[in-house]
């Protein structure tokens, strides 16, 4: 499934999060991400060679993440960057951390 090619639509209320499942399935459509430790986000962590490296790959998150209306938690230090992403409306993952997460790895 190419989720590049999606694109992050607004969940309902009522609307489910993946299971245990549902999340494995996924994470086949993406690299390096895994689950969080409390099963709701995934989380990938990106490296560079110095702090300015980070904070440039930051910046280009920023404008994706506005684009498609889904904003991941950004952790920048020197040399890394660590993504989180969780649809906080449903306390869990939705298609969105997916698809946004397949587009940050493009960047």
């Amino acid at each position: 499934m190419d989720l590049t090619q999606k694109k992050c639509i607004p969940c309902e209320v009522g609307t489910k999060p993946f299971d245990k499942a549902g999340v494995v399935a996924m994470l086949k459509n993406v690299q390096g991400w895994a689950p969080g430790e409390d099963g709701r986000s995934i989380v990938k962590q990106f490296t560079f060679h110095n702090f300015i490296e980070a904070m440039d790959f930051a910046n280009k998150v920023a404008p994706l993440a506005e684009r498609e209306g889904h904003h991941p938690d950004l952790c920048i230090s020197w040399g890394k960057v660590v993504v989180e992403l969780s649809t906080h409306k449903i306390r869990g993952l939705s298609e969105n951390d997916f698809i946004l997460a397949a587009k940050i790895d493009q960047l």
